[in-house]
């Protein structure tokens, strides 16, 4: 963070000090809230959770360095007080961002935003400083945390943000107005929580909403594959700059396809120019996120050709989405368990068909949450697309939903033992120790709370041990 005095920090949060011998000191370090990464300098921010209470760490922290506690009681220690913590972390963020004089980039969507957030920011990078959303931090409080990491020396500062209803993202957008504003798609994510399409459109569409006027240097980035996207044009004042495959497109691909290894390759065209990229990544899926990251860095100033070059080396710094390794025996495991949705469980199924050409394909697969009214549909039309596609083995894992991936396998036309229902993770793994051969490739894709990435991993585990034995 930039340096700020306890004096200036309490006045920007309206809180009061206590404990504090000398206001003038200064916060030079992080701001966090997880007392393991306090070092000398930091500003540690004590919520109150369910389980833990923060407050409970504050002597600990200012022992190992904190120049203070932001908190909602007297801690005995350096602190400033508030009312609300989560309300004075944002109000500190909104002053930090206002001193910065960066960019900011604020990005949103139903599927892929983690994704293109680290695309964005590598390609950034390559341009002047920038800091990025960690992993999917995307909240009310893990954005203010990232805007917070921001230095003097930053430049550009990229903002994943999530929502779960309408106004979080106007509320996100409130402690870090964005200047270019960049929505990805309108998916069926959270679709139980919103209600419908319609209203995640709303929702989503609150981002561009936030963004100052062209004349300001306001720019809309919005995907014109997607109705509901496309449509939010009329919803701002800032430039609007369209990305994806349509012809009208600002920014496209032309002459899309797959490697054999999977990773998607396509010539990208911007106003500016044109330049062929082959991408580190695995899936088709890609390359609408390398567009929207391609379009944000041609609006700040990067050449067709420094972006080309800076999207073929992009790899994937968030775990858990489509990590691709491959054991001592030739398996190939496919770990994108830290999320699903219907459009992301499709494309993976589609990258790993892909990518096992010539090989025994395995997609182990379970629940997809929070769909809502059309959760047992769209988990039959995933059983079905598996079937389609030719995937060579379908593990369902779970409960009701799915056994509603098994069934809309097994009424497409799967037969025998080319797709089965077990219970739970450790069933999935005790079936595929027994059943994998050298050179098969396995997916394993669910949402979060599921939890198979435990599965990648104890496959992973089984070829180590392989190797060791084989020794």
């Amino acid at each position: 963070m930039i340096a700020l005095s306890l004096a200036e920090i309490a006045a920007v949060v309206g809180g009061q000090t206590y404990d504090i011998p000398d206001p003038s000191v200064q916060v030079t370090g992080p701001v966090v809230r997880d007392s393991r990464e306090v070092v000398p300098g930091s500003l540690f921010v004590a919520f109150r959770g369910e389980r833990v209470d923060g407050h409970d760490f504050a002597p600990a922290v200012v022992a190992a360095g904190a120049a203070a506690v932001l908190a909602s009681r007297p801690v005995g220690v350096p602190a400033i007080v508030v009312e609300d913590v989560q309300t004075a972390l944002g109000a500190l963020a909104r002053h930090v961002v206002t001193k910065l004089g960066a960019t900011l980039v604020g990005l949103t969507g139903s599927a892929g935003k983690t994704s293109t957030k680290d695309l964005i920011a590598q390609v950034l990078q390559r341009k002047a400083p920038t800091v990025f959303t960690p992993g999917s931090l995307n909240n009310e409080i893990g954005l203010p945390l990232t805007a917070l990491s921001a230095t003097e020396e930053t430049k550009f500062l990229v903002l994943e943000m999530g929502a779960r209803g309408i106004g979080h993202i106007r509320y996100l957008t409130e402690l870090t107005p964005p200047r270019i504003g960049l929505v990805l798609n309108v998916g069926s994510a959270h679709i139980g929580e919103f209600g419908g399409r319609e209203q995640i459109a709303q929702a989503k569409g609150e981002l561009v909403e936030s963004l100052p006027s062209a004349a300001e240097g306001g720019v809309a980035v919005l995907n014109a594959d997607d109705p509901y996207v496309r449509a939010m044009a009329s919803r701002t004042k800032a430039k609007v700059v369209l990305f994806g495959e349509a012809d009208e497109a600002d920014v496209r691909a032309e002459n899309v396809r797959l490697t054999d290894s999977g990773q998607p390759a396509f010539r990208l065209h911007t106003p500016s120019g044109a330049s062929d990229v082959t991408m580190r990544l695995y899936g088709e899926h890609h390359v609408s996120n390398a567009l929207a990251a391609a379009a944000v860095a041609h609006e700040l100033g990067m050449s067709a050709e420094e972006i080309a070059t800076a999207l073929s080396e992009a790899g994937s710094l968030s775990r858990w989405r489509m990590e691709v390794t491959e054991r001592p025996d030739g398996v190939t495991i496919v770990n994108d368990a830290y999320n699903a949705n219907p459009e992301s469980m499709k494309a993976a199924l589609r990258a790993l068909v892909a990518m096992g050409k010539g090989r025994r394909t395995w997609a182990v697969l379970g629940k997809m949450a929070e769909l809502g009214d059309e959760a047992l549909a769209e988990h039959d039309a995933v059983g079905r697309l598996a079937v389609r596609l030719n995937v060579s083995k379908l593990v369902a894992v779970g409960g009701r939903e799915a056994a509603w991936l098994q069934l809309g396998a097994y009424n497409e036309g799967s037969w025998g033992e080319e797709s089965v229902h077990v219970s739970d993770a450790q069933a999935a793994v005790d079936l595929l120790r027994s059943e994998l051969r050298p050179g098969d490739v396995v997916l394993v894709k669910a949402s979060r709370s599921v939890g198979l990435e435990s599965v990648a991993q104890a496959l992973l585990e089984t070829g180590a041990e392989g190797e060791v034995a084989a020794r």
